[in-house]
């Protein structure tokens, strides 16, 4: 038995069947998590050892955005009934009645089918097939299944928006690099500390919508001795691009830097009480975590770029 019972959705949701603006079906699709999308898929096209037109590079991110958009137009669709509970959600297009679920749909699968035979026909069939299965997985595997039924949805949910540099390394090259996976693992970690930083202070919100987020189910304290827990794991994995010699010093210096920082936020967290001091270390740890991304990528994109890069 599913953790939210859809027959219980809110059948006004759509009812009216509202035209929806442009701005409606560009919240739809997430741009601030396609954003980071296409930066790590860029930074996977750069790092990859062959060389790529940078028109055909700029098809292939075209095109991974695209996918992404997709993503985040499908989660809206199905996710519009907890969407509508939760206040951090309720205003996005479905939830709030601008768009009708029909639209949403239509527009998620069409921007799909697109954007995996646009990256096909642009670069190869391998690039595409993946990004079909990130699509798949965090449409259906994440959203319809993990999200509602497991408190490790994030976990397990991670891998789809790890999936990007991997996706931009075999639009390059035909196929999947141990670099390339290396830059999965930094992300799939990532995305724990990440994620339940949010949850941690939005409990709430979900326990309202019946999610089985980490804090929900198994409480406050065991979010936080996870957290802390993967922030370690992750800071350490974080050296591996500088430990196999596919990233220079720079590189290290940066990860090493901001792998203290995220671990001494995370170490806060974790002492944290449930507060307004706790609650603002959660903000500090979940903020700092974009960033520390964005930085490791970044200084590997530079690093790539100096180096020649897969770009002709």
């Amino acid at each position: 038995m599913a953790y939210v019972d859809r027959s219980e959705i809110d059948q006004t949701i759509g009812a009216e069947q509202p035209l929806g603006s442009v701005g409606d079906f560009l919240a739809l699709l997430k741009p601030r998590v396609m954003s980071l999308v296409v930066f790590t898929a860029l930074t996977g096209i750069v790092m990859a050892p062959a060389g790529i037109h940078p028109i055909i590079a700029i098809a292939a991110l075209l095109a991974i955005a695209v996918g992404a958009g997709a993503s985040g137009a499908l989660n809206m669709w199905y996710d519009a009934d907890i969407d509508k509970v939760m206040r951090r959600t309720r205003g996005r297009p479905v939830a709030a009645g601008r768009l009708s679920p029909g639209d949403a749909l239509a527009f998620g699968m069409t921007l799909s089918v697109g954007s995996v035979t646009f990256l096909g026909l642009a670069t190869n069939w391998l690039a595409a097939g993946l990004l079909a299965f990130t699509i798949f997985f965090y449409a259906v595997i994440y959203t319809m299944w993990l999200k509602r039924w497991t408190p490790q949805n994030i976990v397990i949910g991670g891998a789809a928006g790890a999936l990007p540099p991997v996706i931009g390394w075999a639009a390059v090259t035909g196929s999947v690099g141990v670099e390339s996976l290396v830059l999965f693992g930094i992300i799939f970690l990532w995305t724990p500390p990440h994620f339940w930083a949010l949850a941690l202070y939005k409990s709430d919100d979900y326990a309202r919508a019946r999610i089985p987020m980490m804090p929900v189910v198994a409480g406050a304290a065991a979010t936080k001795r996870q957290i802390l827990a993967y922030a370690v794991v992750m800071a350490l994995f974080a050296m591996t691009p500088y430990a196999l010699g596919f990233a220079g010093i720079a590189y290290a210096i940066v990860a090493g830097a901001t792998g203290v920082a995220f671990v001494g936020l995370a170490w806060r967290v974790f002492r944290s009480k449930a507060d307004a001091a706790g609650e603002r270390a959660c903000r500090e740890l979940f903020g700092f975590s974009i960033l520390y991304l964005l930085l490791l990528f970044a200084v590997l994109l530079v690093e790539a770029i100096g180096f020649g890069g897969g770009l002709v």
